[in-house]
């Protein structure tokens, strides 16, 4: 019988250069924002669900990600759900979103809302 250990210091999130353009043109509009917020609550047919929003102050225990000149802010309590995370943007048709590839999602929801983890 084995363990597996999560040490938050061997954490890694990544972006796309199409997300990190996309995030320096908004955060080029809100002079007030210091980078973007990756969170993960609980949600949706599947358990968990992503949401961004846009940071203007640091919280506590906010791990930051320093992507191409772009701070990516994700909580301590969250590091072991995205570890290993690649955030892109895409464009579907008229609509533009983030778009997660999570190496810890074990399922995802039909529609993409949400996603399970083992």
């Amino acid at each position: 019988m084995s363990a597996e250990v999560f040490t938050p210091n061997d954490v890694n999130v990544t972006m796309t250069p199409t997300a990190v353009k996309h995030v320096r043109k908004q955060l080029d509009k809100k002079p007030d924002a210091k980078g973007i917020r990756l969170a993960i609550k609980k949600s949706g047919c599947s358990g968990f669900k992503y949401e961004t929003e846009w940071v203007e102050q640091p919280g506590n225990d906010d791990r930051i990600f320093s992507i191409d000149g772009v701070d990516v802010f994700v909580k301590q309590e969250h590091l072991s759900l995205v570890n290993g995370i690649e955030i892109d943007f895409v464009t579907e048709g008229v609509n533009s979103l983030f778009r997660f590839r999570n190496p810890n999602a074990t399922a995802e929801c039909g529609c993409g809302e949400s996603f399970t983890v083992s």
